[in-house]
């Protein structure tokens, strides 16, 4: 990667002030995704399908083409524009939300199906926007606007963990874990989107990258304490790495 991509803003994010909170990892997300756009030289052929939730706002900042589909029903968006374009890169922006509550079955059969498209799963384990309701992320014991006392795994189940139950369907083929709350953590996250989006250009599959991102605001922690408190409680309930790799071209 050059300097002009190293180190200036990449020409597929918008300059404007930001809406999230401080301390989201939002931001750090976006900037991946558009630096690997711009070095790949397909701005011009990127289409986002961003739904309801933090990822909402992805179209203010990603100077490519966008839809924004019904709360949930990305996969199924995503599913009809790559089948006509498929020569397009085009990426689901989700969270845990939309991708493993209203989405569930939607983002299942299109993994079943070997869709050719990427999802970008943002994992902060709780409901961002609509006020920090629990997530079937969110880890027992955490607390949130719905369960006060934290979770009960009697009451709500368990966390569920995305990338592990895609792993075992036959149209996945690459699902990775990453995270966005170190520098070390950001390189290794933005490999595992290399790998995907450009597996998805050779038209290999079904891919995926799961990125637990810090949510400060609904935590109710300072920007710093939020980052702690993930690498403590939430990578020994997802750990980081790829979880499934059955590429067949470079990797």
């Amino acid at each position: 990667m050059n300097e002009v991509l190293l180190r200036g803003h990449p020409a597929s994010l918008y300059k404007v002030a930001t809406k999230y909170c401080a301390g989201c990892g939002h931001g750090v997300i976006h900037r991946i995704i558009t630096e690997l756009v711009d070095e790949m030289g397909l701005r011009e052929r990127t289409i986002i399908t961003n739904p309801v939730g933090c990822a909402i706002w992805a179209d203010l900042y990603f100077d490519t083409d966008t839809v924004q589909p019904p709360h949930g029903r990305t996969p199924a968006a995503a599913t009809g524009i790559k089948r006509v374009l498929p020569d397009h890169l085009v990426i689901c922006y989700q969270g845990d939300g939309d991708m493993a509550a209203i989405g569930t079955a939607e983002m299942i059969h299109a993994a079943n199906r070997g869709e050719k498209f990427t999802t970008i799963f943002v994992n902060n384990a709780i409901y961002g926007m609509t006020g920090g309701q629990m997530a079937p992320t969110t880890l027992v014991g955490q607390k949130a606007a719905t369960a006060p006392r934290g979770r009960d795994p009697a009451e709500a189940g368990y966390p569920i963990r995305v990338a592990e139950l895609l792993a075992g369907l036959e149209g996945t083929r690459y699902l990775a874990r990453g995270s966005v709350t170190t520098a070390a953590a950001v390189r290794k996250t933005r490999g595992y989107v290399k790998k995907a989006l450009e597996a998805q250009m050779r038209g290999e599959g079904f891919t995926m990258v799961e990125i637990l991102s810090p949510c400060p605001t609904n935590w109710g922690m300072e920007p710093a304490e939020a980052a702690d408190w993930l690498e403590r409680e939430m990578l020994p309930v997802f750990p980081l790495g790829e979880i499934k790799n059955t590429l067949e071209g470079p990797v």
